[in-house]
C-alpha cells in the first residue's frame, strides 16, 4: 500500500514527469494534492499499469484530488535549457497551476530545483524531497505520473496523426528501432528533440532536413 503523504500536517503535492527519455514531443509533468487521510490502493506507478487502467485511473484521481494540474515544456525549449532542466520546469509549470497551494512538495527521482511563490506579498521557497522511485511509494506522485504519462500519450497520439511514418501511436516518441528507422529515412520533425543523439550512434542530427 502506497503511503498517503511525506509531509504529516502540510498540504502537500506530488510531482511526477514524462516523456524524460524520448527523441520527439514535449515533456509532461503533473501535480497532484490529495487530501491527507486519502487512500487507493488501484495507484501505482503508471509504468506497472496498463495503458486501460491509467486512462480509468486518470477520472479517478481528477474527482478525487483537491487540485491537480498538467505542465509542458516543448521540444524547443528542452533544446534550450537541457532536458533535466526542461522536466524541472515542466513541474513547476504544474505547480503554478494548482487551484490549492502547496505547503510542500514530493517529486519522483532525486533532482529537482527550489519552487518559490508569493504569500502575502512575500516570495517563500516551498520545502521540498526528493525520493527515488517515489511514484511507487506515495499516492500522489504515483497520481502525478499517471496524470502525466496518459496526457502526454493523448498528445503523442494526436502528433501520430501527423507524422504516422515515425509509429509514434505505438513508442510515443521514445527511441524504438522503428522510430529510429524512420528518422533514417526520413530526416526529423519539427517536433524532435534536437540536440539528442536521434540514431544512437553519438552524433547529434541536426544536419537533417525538416
Amino acid at each position: 500500500m502506497l503511503s498517503s503523504h511525506y509531509y504529516q500536517g502540510k498540504v502537500e503535492a506530488g510531482c511526477d514527469e514524462a516523456g524524460r527519455g524520448c527523441l520527439a514531443g514535449s515533456v509532461y509533468a503533473a501535480a497532484v494534492v490529495f487530501p491527507e487521510d486519502y487512500q487507493n490502493d488501484a495507484l501505482n506507478d503508471s509504468k506497472q499499469l496498463t495503458d486501460r487502467r491509467r486512462k480509468l485511473l486518470r477520472d479517478v484521481i481528477q474527482r478525487d484530488a483537491l487540485a491537480w494540474a498538467v505542465g509542458v515544456v516543448t521540444p524547443e525549449e528542452i533544446d534550450r535549457i537541457n532536458i533535466l532542466n526542461a522536466s524541472i520546469l515542466a513541474m513547476h509549470r504544474a505547480l503554478d497551476q494548482l487551484t490549492v497551494r502547496p505547503e510542500a512538495i514530493i517529486v519522483d527521482g532525486n533532482r529537482f530545483k527550489p519552487y518559490c511563490q508569493v504569500l502575502n506579498g512575500v516570495t517563500v521557497q516551498t520545502p521540498h524531497t526528493t525520493i527515488v522511485k517515489g511514484d511507487g511509494k506515495y499516492l500522489s506522485i504515483a497520481a502525478a505520473s499517471i496524470l502525466a504519462k496518459t496526457y502526454r500519450d493523448d498528445y503523442m497520439d494526436q502528433l501520430a496523426q501527423e507524422y504516422p511514418q515515425y509509429d509514434w501511436l505505438s513508442n510515443k516518441g521514445y527511441p524504438t528501432r522503428k522510430h529510429r528507422d524512420a528518422i533514417r529515412q526520413y530526416g526529423i520533425t519539427p517536433y524532435h528533440r534536437k540536440t539528442f543523439n536521434m540514431l544512437g550512434d553519438g552524433q547529434l542530427t541536426l544536419d537533417f532536413g525538416e
